[in-house]
């Protein structure tokens, strides 16, 4: 059975609450060996040490961008602390998920450059790659990283264009994909992953958020009771299986190529990847 990384899963959101631990066997008995927890906000630092530590899994610390309207400015400075005080800790793997959301409305885009910013300041401080949220903001995520050089890192849920694909990559940037690739519908989408270097790929899930397309529901078909589907990592297999047949390779050579990448990415994941 092929073995995954996945390399954006919020094990710690609400959403697992009722049956966290039993969803992480159920992924590791799919193959998935291993998750990276990135942090969305100050109040979940602690939570995906945690939640790493319990399972032998990864973590990132950082303030997600739809939550900096909560977010302090003394924050910074907390989070630069709490890295310190984790930089020898094998578990802490990157600083995120960081990064830029235009697309959901009433956001302070300014508010939102200088907790990015900021960050990606820690990240070059600590020499750590980032995790990043990006959403129709890859050119101003770009123009901060060329400035701010740091060593690398993953672009979270990538669906920009194929020329913004590349300028991550000449960053020593990889491009995560998910459940949005198993839509018939994401065209570009599904190109990319199809023709982009096999290097520059590694699979995620964002669970519980992006379904893939099996477990969508439409807004008249909740309207009517019937609930989204939850991700989880467990299907991540299944998401790569779409992603490998565009690609017209072996599910086991993606596998071995996407780990890779993650290792890349994230400056060696520890060894105990494969060792939970």
């Amino acid at each position: 059975m092929p073995i995954w990384i996945d390399t954006h899963c919020h094990l710690d959101a609400a959403e697992f609450a009722l049956d966290r631990d039993a969803v992480r066997a159920a992924a590791f008995a799919a193959g998935v060996t291993h998750l990276v927890i990135p942090a969305v906000q100050r109040s979940h630092w602690q939570d995906v040490i945690d939640l790493a530590h319990r399972h032998g899994d990864s973590y990132a610390l950082g303030i997600h961008p739809l939550f900096t309207p909560g977010a302090d400015e003394s924050d910074i400075a907390l989070i630069r602390e709490l890295l310190a005080q984790q930089r020898d800790d094998p578990h802490l793997v990157a600083v995120g998920e960081i990064g830029l959301d235009f697309f959901v409305p009433g956001l302070d885009a300014e508010r939102q450059i200088w907790f990015y910013e900021q960050q990606v300041k820690l990240a070059r401080e600590f020499a750590l790659p980032v995790i990043l949220h990006v959403r129709k903001s890859s050119d101003r995520l770009l123009k901060t990283l060329r400035q701010y050089k740091v060593v690398g890192g993953i672009a979270h849920a990538f669906n920009g264009s194929t020329q913004q694909a590349q300028a991550f990559i000449d960053l020593d940037f990889k491009l995560g994909f998910g459940g949005a690739v198993t839509y018939d519908r994401a065209l570009k989408l599904r190109e990319m992953a199809a023709s982009l270097p096999l290097d520059a790929l590694v699979m995620e899930t964002d669970a519980p958020d992006i379904p893939p397309h099996w477990l969508y529901t439409t807004a008249e078909q909740r309207a009517a009771g019937q609930p989204q589907g939850r991700n989880s990592s467990v299907e991540l297999p299944r998401i790569a299986q779409e992603v490998a047949q565009l690609r017209g390779i072996s599910l086991d050579e993606l596998a071995q190529a996407t780990m890779q990448n993650a290792r890349a990415a994230l400056r060696g994941l520890p060894a105990f990847t494969l060792n939970n």
